[in-house]
Protein backbone atom coordinates (compact mmCIF):
# COMPACT_ATOMS: atom_id res chain seq x y z
CA UNK A 1 0.00 0.00 0.00
CA UNK A 2 2.88 2.20 0.89
CA UNK A 3 4.84 1.84 -2.46
CA UNK A 4 1.42 2.49 -4.56
CA UNK A 5 0.98 5.26 -2.34
CA UNK A 6 4.73 6.46 -3.35
CA UNK A 7 3.87 5.41 -6.65
CA UNK A 8 1.15 7.46 -7.41
CA UNK A 9 2.81 10.63 -5.49
CA UNK A 10 5.85 10.75 -7.70
CA UNK A 11 3.80 10.00 -10.89
CA UNK A 12 1.69 13.58 -9.92
CA UNK A 13 5.00 15.52 -9.46
CA UNK A 14 5.92 14.19 -13.28
CA UNK A 15 2.85 14.51 -14.57
CA UNK A 16 2.84 18.41 -13.02
CA UNK A 17 6.58 19.27 -14.54
CA UNK A 18 5.27 17.29 -18.03
CA UNK A 19 2.24 20.22 -18.07
CA UNK A 20 4.71 23.06 -17.17
CA UNK A 21 7.07 22.22 -19.69
CA UNK A 22 4.40 21.67 -22.04
CA UNK A 23 2.43 25.27 -21.01
CA UNK A 24 6.18 27.09 -21.40
CA UNK A 25 6.33 25.56 -24.67
CA UNK A 26 3.58 27.17 -26.42
CA UNK A 27 3.53 30.66 -24.81
CA UNK A 28 6.35 30.97 -22.82
CA UNK A 29 9.35 30.21 -25.15
CA UNK A 30 9.27 33.38 -27.15
CA UNK A 31 10.20 35.30 -23.99
CA UNK A 32 13.04 32.77 -23.25
CA UNK A 33 16.46 34.08 -23.01
CA UNK A 34 17.91 33.14 -26.87
CA UNK A 35 21.65 33.11 -28.03
CA UNK A 36 22.74 36.85 -28.29
CA UNK A 37 23.04 37.54 -32.47
CA UNK A 38 26.16 38.41 -33.67
CA UNK A 39 27.81 42.04 -33.55
CA UNK A 40 25.95 44.02 -36.80
CA UNK A 41 27.58 45.11 -39.65
CA UNK A 42 28.01 49.06 -39.51
CA UNK A 43 29.86 52.46 -37.91
CA UNK A 44 29.75 52.51 -34.45
CA UNK A 45 30.18 55.91 -32.23
CA UNK A 46 32.72 54.57 -29.33
CA UNK A 47 33.61 56.16 -26.22
CA UNK A 48 36.72 55.89 -23.71
CA UNK A 49 35.10 56.80 -20.09
CA UNK A 50 37.88 58.45 -17.91
CA UNK A 51 36.62 58.70 -14.21
CA UNK A 52 36.98 62.85 -14.50
CA UNK A 53 34.26 62.93 -16.77
CA UNK A 54 36.01 63.63 -20.33
CA UNK A 55 34.48 60.74 -22.86
CA UNK A 56 37.05 60.64 -25.35
CA UNK A 57 35.24 59.65 -28.66
CA UNK A 58 35.84 57.43 -32.05
CA UNK A 59 34.41 55.95 -34.32
CA UNK A 60 34.96 52.30 -35.62
CA UNK A 61 32.67 50.25 -38.60
CA UNK A 62 32.36 46.56 -38.39
CA UNK A 63 32.51 44.35 -41.28
CA UNK A 64 32.06 40.48 -42.22
CA UNK A 65 35.23 39.36 -44.07
CA UNK A 66 35.56 35.84 -45.29
CA UNK A 67 33.67 34.13 -42.64
CA UNK A 68 34.91 36.28 -39.62
CA UNK A 69 33.76 39.59 -38.22
CA UNK A 70 36.79 42.75 -38.28
CA UNK A 71 36.61 46.35 -37.47
CA UNK A 72 38.35 49.50 -38.61
CA UNK A 73 39.32 51.52 -36.50
CA UNK A 74 38.41 55.36 -38.05
CA UNK A 75 40.84 58.96 -37.97
CA UNK A 76 40.77 60.80 -40.36
CA UNK A 77 41.60 59.23 -43.61
CA UNK A 78 43.11 56.34 -41.63
CA UNK A 79 41.59 52.67 -41.35
CA UNK A 80 43.40 50.76 -38.85
CA UNK A 81 42.64 47.05 -39.30
CA UNK A 82 41.63 44.71 -36.76
CA UNK A 83 41.00 40.98 -37.28
CA UNK A 84 41.31 39.17 -33.88
CA UNK A 85 37.47 39.76 -32.79
CA UNK A 86 36.30 36.68 -30.55
CA UNK A 87 32.36 36.58 -29.48
CA UNK A 88 31.05 33.99 -26.51
CA UNK A 89 27.34 34.58 -26.43
CA UNK A 90 26.97 37.98 -24.91
CA UNK A 91 30.98 38.63 -24.64
CA UNK A 92 33.15 40.08 -27.15
CA UNK A 93 36.56 40.08 -26.86
CA UNK A 94 38.53 42.34 -29.10
CA UNK A 95 42.46 41.83 -28.98
CA UNK A 96 44.04 44.92 -30.62
CA UNK A 97 47.06 44.18 -33.70
CA UNK A 98 49.89 46.22 -31.20
CA UNK A 99 50.49 48.61 -28.58
CA UNK A 100 49.20 45.80 -25.84
CA UNK A 101 45.97 46.61 -24.97
CA UNK A 102 42.32 44.71 -26.10
CA UNK A 103 38.62 45.51 -25.34
CA UNK A 104 36.87 42.99 -22.74
CA UNK A 105 32.91 43.63 -23.82
CA UNK A 106 29.13 42.91 -23.60
CA UNK A 107 26.99 43.09 -26.26
CA UNK A 108 23.45 44.55 -25.26
CA UNK A 109 21.26 43.30 -27.73
CA UNK A 110 22.83 44.61 -31.53
CA UNK A 111 22.79 48.10 -30.06
CA UNK A 112 25.29 48.71 -27.78
CA UNK A 113 28.57 47.72 -26.10
CA UNK A 114 30.05 48.10 -22.70
CA UNK A 115 33.04 47.30 -20.75
CA UNK A 116 37.00 48.03 -20.63
CA UNK A 117 39.44 48.84 -22.87
CA UNK A 118 42.18 47.05 -20.64
CA UNK A 119 46.05 48.71 -21.41
CA UNK A 120 48.96 47.09 -20.56
CA UNK A 121 52.01 49.08 -19.70
CA UNK A 122 54.93 46.77 -18.19
CA UNK A 123 54.16 45.34 -15.38
CA UNK A 124 51.17 48.14 -15.23
CA UNK A 125 47.64 47.77 -16.18
CA UNK A 126 44.99 50.43 -17.12
CA UNK A 127 41.65 49.51 -17.25
CA UNK A 128 39.33 52.44 -18.32
CA UNK A 129 35.61 52.13 -18.68
CA UNK A 130 34.05 51.69 -22.57
CA UNK A 131 30.89 52.13 -24.25
CA UNK A 132 29.73 52.19 -28.29
CA UNK A 133 26.77 52.58 -29.34
CA UNK A 134 25.86 51.12 -33.06
CA UNK A 135 24.77 52.88 -36.13
CA UNK A 136 26.07 56.40 -35.13
CA UNK A 137 28.71 57.56 -37.43
CA UNK A 138 28.27 60.89 -35.38
CA UNK A 139 32.08 61.40 -33.30
CA UNK A 140 30.79 64.57 -31.95
CA UNK A 141 27.86 66.34 -31.97
CA UNK A 142 27.35 69.84 -33.87
CA UNK A 143 24.45 71.81 -32.36
CA UNK A 144 25.59 74.99 -33.73
CA UNK A 145 27.04 75.93 -37.40
CA UNK A 146 30.97 76.81 -37.30
CA UNK A 147 31.51 80.66 -36.14
CA UNK A 148 35.28 80.09 -37.96
CA UNK A 149 37.03 78.19 -40.00
CA UNK A 150 40.72 77.29 -38.53
CA UNK A 151 42.03 75.87 -41.95
CA UNK A 152 45.76 76.68 -42.10
CA UNK A 153 48.76 76.72 -39.73
CA UNK A 154 48.84 77.68 -36.30
CA UNK A 155 51.68 77.99 -33.70
CA UNK A 156 50.66 76.28 -30.49
CA UNK A 157 52.02 75.33 -26.91
CA UNK A 158 51.07 72.67 -24.31
CA UNK A 159 51.90 73.23 -20.98
CA UNK A 160 53.36 70.04 -19.36
CA UNK A 161 54.72 69.32 -16.07
CA UNK A 162 58.24 69.99 -16.89
CA UNK A 163 57.55 73.22 -18.86
CA UNK A 164 56.13 74.64 -22.01
CA UNK A 165 56.40 72.55 -25.28
CA UNK A 166 56.07 74.18 -28.94
CA UNK A 167 53.89 72.62 -31.27
CA UNK A 168 52.71 73.26 -34.71
CA UNK A 169 48.93 72.43 -35.78
CA UNK A 170 48.04 71.59 -39.34
CA UNK A 171 44.26 71.71 -39.72
CA UNK A 172 41.84 71.41 -42.41
CA UNK A 173 38.26 72.31 -42.29
CA UNK A 174 35.21 71.35 -44.50
CA UNK A 175 31.59 72.67 -42.91
CA UNK A 176 31.47 71.11 -39.40
CA UNK A 177 34.22 68.61 -39.77
CA UNK A 178 38.07 69.18 -39.13
CA UNK A 179 40.98 66.99 -39.69
CA UNK A 180 44.75 67.70 -39.08
CA UNK A 181 46.86 66.96 -36.57
CA UNK A 182 49.98 68.79 -34.34
CA UNK A 183 53.24 68.32 -35.38
CA UNK A 184 56.12 68.25 -32.26
CA UNK A 185 59.91 68.02 -32.43
CA UNK A 186 59.64 64.16 -31.11
CA UNK A 187 56.74 63.56 -33.73
CA UNK A 188 53.36 64.06 -34.49
CA UNK A 189 49.94 63.17 -33.31
CA UNK A 190 48.79 61.30 -36.13
CA UNK A 191 45.42 61.36 -37.32
CA UNK A 192 42.98 63.81 -35.67
CA UNK A 193 39.22 64.25 -36.48
CA UNK A 194 36.63 66.22 -34.83
CA UNK A 195 33.80 69.84 -35.70
CA UNK A 196 33.78 73.34 -34.79
CA UNK A 197 30.52 73.37 -32.77
CA UNK A 198 29.86 76.89 -32.67
CA UNK A 199 33.03 78.08 -31.11
CA UNK A 200 34.39 75.14 -29.79
CA UNK A 201 36.90 72.95 -31.51
CA UNK A 202 37.33 68.91 -30.59
CA UNK A 203 39.49 66.86 -32.42
CA UNK A 204 40.33 62.88 -31.17
CA UNK A 205 42.02 60.12 -32.24
CA UNK A 206 42.35 56.31 -31.14
CA UNK A 207 44.88 53.75 -32.11
CA UNK A 208 44.51 51.13 -29.78
CA UNK A 209 47.29 52.28 -27.24
CA UNK A 210 46.55 55.82 -27.51
CA UNK A 211 43.79 58.08 -27.03
CA UNK A 212 43.66 61.81 -27.27
CA UNK A 213 41.06 64.40 -27.11
CA UNK A 214 41.52 68.50 -27.40
CA UNK A 215 38.66 70.84 -26.80
CA UNK A 216 39.23 74.47 -26.94
CA UNK A 217 37.09 77.71 -27.62
CA UNK A 218 38.63 80.20 -31.00
CA UNK A 219 38.32 83.88 -30.38
CA UNK A 220 38.15 84.81 -33.73
CA UNK A 221 39.80 83.73 -37.26
CA UNK A 222 43.23 83.76 -35.61
CA UNK A 223 43.64 82.48 -31.89
CA UNK A 224 42.85 79.35 -29.97
CA UNK A 225 42.27 79.80 -26.24
CA UNK A 226 41.48 77.97 -22.88
CA UNK A 227 42.50 74.42 -24.57
CA UNK A 228 42.82 71.26 -22.40
CA UNK A 229 44.50 68.12 -24.34
CA UNK A 230 43.38 64.62 -22.81
CA UNK A 231 45.48 61.50 -23.12
CA UNK A 232 44.39 57.66 -21.87
CA UNK A 233 43.02 57.29 -18.64
CA UNK A 234 44.43 60.19 -16.28
CA UNK A 235 46.36 62.73 -17.98
CA UNK A 236 45.55 66.28 -19.16
CA UNK A 237 47.72 69.41 -20.24
CA UNK A 238 46.36 73.01 -21.41
CA UNK A 239 47.14 74.70 -24.46
CA UNK A 240 46.74 77.58 -26.92
CA UNK A 241 46.75 78.24 -30.45
CA UNK A 242 47.55 81.32 -32.72
CA UNK A 243 47.36 80.81 -36.85
CA UNK A 244 50.71 81.46 -38.28
CA UNK A 245 51.09 80.61 -41.48
CA UNK A 246 54.93 80.92 -40.97
CA UNK A 247 54.93 77.85 -37.79
CA UNK A 248 58.18 76.22 -38.08
CA UNK A 249 60.05 73.82 -35.53
CA UNK A 250 63.65 73.29 -34.78
CA UNK A 251 65.43 71.49 -37.11
CA UNK A 252 65.20 67.73 -36.55
CA UNK A 253 68.73 66.85 -37.58
CA UNK A 254 69.57 69.25 -34.83
CA UNK A 255 68.43 67.80 -31.92
CA UNK A 256 70.51 64.68 -31.52
CA UNK A 257 73.91 64.56 -32.70
CA UNK A 258 77.73 62.67 -31.74
CA UNK A 259 79.58 63.38 -28.70
CA UNK A 260 82.76 63.26 -30.53
CA UNK A 261 82.47 64.29 -33.86
CA UNK A 262 85.67 63.08 -34.72
CA UNK A 263 84.94 59.21 -33.44
CA UNK A 264 81.84 59.52 -35.82
CA UNK A 265 80.86 55.55 -35.58
CA UNK A 266 78.18 53.58 -33.38
CA UNK A 267 79.38 50.53 -31.57
CA UNK A 268 76.17 48.15 -30.48
CA UNK A 269 75.45 44.58 -30.47
CA UNK A 270 71.65 43.21 -29.03
CA UNK A 271 69.49 39.92 -29.56
CA UNK A 272 67.51 39.92 -32.22
CA UNK A 273 63.80 38.54 -31.62
CA UNK A 274 63.92 36.40 -34.87
CA UNK A 275 66.84 34.57 -32.47
CA UNK A 276 70.66 35.64 -33.46
CA UNK A 277 73.12 38.61 -31.41
CA UNK A 278 73.57 41.41 -34.33
CA UNK A 279 75.83 44.02 -34.12
CA UNK A 280 76.54 47.09 -36.55
CA UNK A 281 80.30 45.71 -36.67
CA UNK A 282 79.25 42.31 -38.55
CA UNK A 283 80.02 41.51 -41.95
CA UNK A 284 76.93 41.91 -43.16
CA UNK A 285 76.73 45.62 -43.03
CA UNK A 286 80.13 46.75 -44.45
CA UNK A 287 79.97 48.34 -47.24
CA UNK A 288 76.45 49.12 -47.26
CA UNK A 289 74.22 52.09 -46.01
CA UNK A 290 72.95 51.11 -43.03
CA UNK A 291 69.69 53.38 -41.28
CA UNK A 292 69.16 52.59 -37.62
CA UNK A 293 66.03 52.88 -35.99
CA UNK A 294 65.39 53.64 -32.73
CA UNK A 295 62.13 53.04 -31.73
CA UNK A 296 59.68 50.98 -29.02
CA UNK A 297 56.49 48.54 -30.05
CA UNK A 298 54.59 51.09 -27.70
CA UNK A 299 55.21 53.89 -29.96
CA UNK A 300 52.49 55.21 -32.47
CA UNK A 301 55.05 57.13 -34.75
CA UNK A 302 57.04 54.35 -34.85
CA UNK A 303 53.80 52.58 -36.36
CA UNK A 304 54.03 55.09 -39.29
CA UNK A 305 58.00 54.81 -39.65
CA UNK A 306 58.04 51.04 -39.75
CA UNK A 307 55.34 50.60 -42.15
CA UNK A 308 57.61 53.61 -44.46
CA UNK A 309 60.68 51.30 -43.58
CA UNK A 310 59.13 48.11 -44.30
CA UNK A 311 58.37 49.08 -47.56
CA UNK A 312 61.32 50.67 -48.49
CA UNK A 313 63.82 48.01 -47.53
CA UNK A 314 62.04 45.48 -49.65
CA UNK A 315 62.07 47.98 -52.61
CA UNK A 316 65.86 49.10 -52.10
CA UNK A 317 68.07 46.41 -49.96
CA UNK A 318 69.24 44.87 -53.13
CA UNK A 319 70.85 48.27 -53.70
CA UNK A 320 72.89 48.29 -50.89
CA UNK A 321 70.59 49.56 -47.96
CA UNK A 322 70.54 48.28 -44.43
CA UNK A 323 67.76 48.89 -41.36
CA UNK A 324 68.40 47.70 -38.11
CA UNK A 325 66.02 48.64 -35.61
CA UNK A 326 66.83 48.93 -31.73
CA UNK A 327 64.05 48.40 -29.06
CA UNK A 328 63.40 50.32 -26.47
CA UNK A 329 60.20 48.55 -24.23
CA UNK A 330 58.56 49.13 -21.19
CA UNK A 331 60.19 45.94 -19.84
CA UNK A 332 63.70 44.82 -19.44
CA UNK A 333 62.31 41.36 -19.69
CA UNK A 334 63.45 39.67 -23.54
CA UNK A 335 60.70 37.13 -23.53
CA UNK A 336 58.62 39.73 -22.91
CA UNK A 337 59.52 42.59 -25.17
CA UNK A 338 59.85 39.84 -28.12
CA UNK A 339 56.24 38.73 -27.68
CA UNK A 340 54.77 42.58 -28.04
CA UNK A 341 57.51 43.32 -31.15
CA UNK A 342 56.33 40.11 -32.64
CA UNK A 343 52.97 41.27 -33.12
CA UNK A 344 54.45 44.81 -34.18
CA UNK A 345 56.57 43.06 -36.74
CA UNK A 346 53.97 40.79 -38.43
CA UNK A 347 51.40 43.62 -38.54
CA UNK A 348 54.26 45.76 -40.72
CA UNK A 349 55.53 42.65 -42.38
CA UNK A 350 59.22 43.62 -41.29
CA UNK A 351 61.54 41.66 -42.41
CA UNK A 352 64.85 43.86 -41.68
CA UNK A 353 66.66 42.90 -37.67
CA UNK A 354 64.82 44.12 -34.66
CA UNK A 355 67.04 44.27 -31.88
CA UNK A 356 65.85 44.17 -28.37
CA UNK A 357 68.10 46.70 -26.39
CA UNK A 358 67.05 45.02 -23.00
CA UNK A 359 66.80 48.21 -21.43
CA UNK A 360 63.31 49.92 -20.97
CA UNK A 361 62.50 53.20 -22.73
CA UNK A 362 61.74 54.79 -19.21
CA UNK A 363 65.08 54.35 -17.49
CA UNK A 364 67.39 57.72 -17.24
CA UNK A 365 70.22 56.40 -18.67
CA UNK A 366 69.38 54.32 -21.71
CA UNK A 367 71.52 56.11 -23.81
CA UNK A 368 74.26 55.74 -21.95
CA UNK A 369 73.61 51.93 -21.46
CA UNK A 370 73.12 51.63 -25.40
CA UNK A 371 74.59 54.67 -27.72
CA UNK A 372 77.08 56.04 -25.41
CA UNK A 373 78.55 57.76 -28.87
CA UNK A 374 75.17 60.31 -29.07
CA UNK A 375 74.20 62.57 -27.16
CA UNK A 376 70.53 61.89 -25.66
CA UNK A 377 67.99 59.76 -27.52
CA UNK A 378 65.47 62.66 -27.09
CA UNK A 379 62.40 61.15 -29.24
CA UNK A 380 61.05 58.03 -30.29
CA UNK A 381 61.62 57.18 -33.41
CA UNK A 382 65.28 58.84 -33.99
CA UNK A 383 66.45 57.93 -37.04
CA UNK A 384 70.32 57.42 -37.72
CA UNK A 385 71.94 57.17 -40.97
CA UNK A 386 75.63 55.52 -41.36
CA UNK A 387 77.54 55.53 -44.50
CA UNK A 388 79.38 53.15 -46.17
CA UNK A 389 82.44 53.57 -44.40
CA UNK A 390 80.49 53.39 -41.09
CA UNK A 391 80.26 56.81 -40.54
CA UNK A 392 77.36 58.57 -38.81
CA UNK A 393 76.17 61.28 -41.46
CA UNK A 394 72.71 62.49 -39.81
CA UNK A 395 70.51 61.91 -36.92
CA UNK A 396 66.72 62.95 -37.57
CA UNK A 397 64.45 63.16 -34.54
CA UNK A 398 61.46 62.93 -34.62
CA UNK A 399 58.81 61.42 -37.54
CA UNK A 400 56.59 62.98 -40.07
CA UNK A 401 53.93 60.38 -40.37
CA UNK A 402 51.03 60.47 -42.87
CA UNK A 403 48.65 62.38 -40.73
CA UNK A 404 50.56 65.09 -41.75
CA UNK A 405 50.11 66.07 -45.13
CA UNK A 406 52.37 67.82 -47.43
CA UNK A 407 54.78 67.31 -44.87
CA UNK A 408 55.08 63.61 -45.26
CA UNK A 409 55.21 63.50 -48.54
CA UNK A 410 58.61 66.21 -48.02
CA UNK A 411 60.11 63.67 -45.94
CA UNK A 412 59.71 61.46 -48.19
CA UNK A 413 61.29 62.69 -51.03
CA UNK A 414 64.27 63.83 -48.44
CA UNK A 415 64.49 60.47 -46.97
CA UNK A 416 64.96 58.68 -50.90
CA UNK A 417 67.69 61.70 -51.78
CA UNK A 418 69.69 61.12 -48.39
CA UNK A 419 70.02 57.44 -48.48
CA UNK A 420 70.96 58.11 -52.80
CA UNK A 421 73.06 60.43 -52.35
CA UNK A 422 74.71 57.74 -49.54
CA UNK A 423 74.48 55.08 -52.45
CA UNK A 424 76.62 57.24 -55.03
CA UNK A 425 79.63 57.76 -52.61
Amino acid sequence: MIKFILFRFVWLILFSLFVQIISYSESGFKNAPRPVDGIPDGVWQASILRKDGIQIRFNFETRDSAGKKILYVMNGKERLLVDHILQRQDSVFIEMPFFDSRFALRLSGANELDGNWIKNYGHRQVVTPFRAVFNDPQRFPVMHNPLFNVSGRWSAWFDESDGRMEAVGEFKQTGSRVTGTFLTTTGDYRFLEGVVDGDTLRLSTFDGGHAYYFTAKINGPGKISGGMFYAGATSKESWMAEKNQHAALPDEYSLTRLKDPQHPRLDFKFRSIFGPVVSINDNAFKNKVVIVQIMGSWCPNCMDESRFFSDYYKKNHHRGVDIIALAYERTTNFEESKKSLASFVDRFKITYPVLVTGVAVNDSLRTEKTLPQINKIMAFPTTIFIDKKGFVRKIDTGFNGPGTGDHYEIFKKEFSALVDGLLKE
